[in-house]
């Protein structure tokens, strides 16, 4: 099967000729539709996120459809439509137990410690797909599998609650899903900063407030907004320290901060003005969980959840392309969401 891979870090992506993975008993092999291309490939192939092996093949934006099964598989069958869940994981250890698999002490993301869904094929334990309804498109779900998701985990650490408001630092991706999904837990406002015109607009659409980061300082902005007070929730999905320092500065009285985006520089905090004196919150967000991704689904199954403007634009399984948009992700750019269909 072909293959767009990461051979070396710093390195454009290769497409190569690989053989299909073995199936274990417990595992599926999915025929890959769509794969997204997330700002965190861009980080693995640049070495900002290291990845476990090399040559990998990247991608853990995946949605398909089910080609063979493994003998001891019982819950789905060929032919079902499904998104992959993109850590692999015992289900065995503490954090499994608990319900908090993204800290599985074997755990495995698929696209950066195993091979991921920049191919025609992928293998995933059973356990690791959730079935995708028929109403939502490849696209959609695969978008979903990161993006969403990590956006839902996110507001969900966050402790949003109806009727208080929200600042979404990055438009992107996650953004949209984000601004979305913010509404759809009650927030009373949601302000998008951004400094892309199109992501901006299309936000706007969407029912947030713009607020271009290219022309106002964001913070101030927020104050004049909020009447001075600041937002109840913050989300930083860009992996800047300039952003995740305003996200925590736009913050009103007991406001929370909610840290995504990754990034390998610190950043600075006045400890007493903008944590203690305030009594804000610094919190992080790592990936999401599974039992996240049925709702969802049927968010989106209802309508409540409309990805269709998000996905702007497809390219095929092809290492110039992908590598292409790679770059502009790194420039942060590239529209919303790309997406690889085999």
């Amino acid at each position: 099967m072909r293959a767009v891979r990461l051979t070396e870090v710093g390195q454009p992506l290769e497409i190569q000729e690989v053989p299909l993975p073995p199936l274990g008993s417990d595992d599926v092999l999915v025929r890959v539709h769509t794969a997204g291309i997330c700002h965190s490939d861009a980080h693995y192939r640049a070495g900002t996120s290291p990845v476990g092996q090399l040559p990998i093949t990247l991608g853990h934006e995946v949605a398909g459809v089910i080609e063979r099964t493994g003998a001891q598989v019982n819950h789905v069958s060929v032919g079902d439509r499904v998104g992959i869940h993109y850590l692999v994981t015992c289900g065995e250890c503490h954090y499994c137990r608990l319900g908090h698999e993204q800290f599985c002490i074997r755990g495995q993301m698929i696209g950066k410690h195993r091979d991921g869904g920049y191919a025609e094929y992928i293998v995933v334990p059973a356990r690791s797909v959730v079935p995708l309804p028929s109403g939502i498109s490849f696209e959609a779900g695969a978008v979903m599998m990161c993006s969403t998701a990590t956006a839902f985990h996110a507001l969900r650490k966050g402790r949003l609650q109806p009727g208080e408001t929200v600042a979404i630092f990055g438009a992107g991706g996650l953004g949209m899903s984000a601004i979305q999904l913010a509404r759809a837990f009650g927030a009373l406002q949601v302000y998008a900063v951004d400094i892309d015109a199109g992501r901006l607009a299309l936000a706007g659409q969407l029912g947030a407030v713009p607020v271009d980061a290219a022309q106002n300082d964001p913070v101030a902005e927020i104050g004049r907004l909020t009447g001075g007070k600041g937002v109840d929730v913050a989300l930083e999905l860009i992996g800047l320290p300039e952003t995740m320092h305003q996200a925590l500065r736009s913050l009103r009285i007991m406001g929370r901060a909610v840290l995504v985006g990754i990034t390998d520089r610190p950043f600075a905090v006045h400890s007493y003005t903008e944590v203690l004196g305030k009594e804000t919150e610094i919190i992080g967000a790592s990936d999401h969980l599974i039992v996240e991704l049925p709702l969802l689904f049927e968010f989106a199954r209802k309508g409540i959840l409309d990805l269709s403007a998000v996905v702007t634009r497809q390219i095929p399984l092809d290492a110039t392309a992908i590598n292409g948009v790679l770059d502009t992700l790194e420039r942060f750019g590239a529209g919303v969401r790309t997406v690889i269909v085999p």
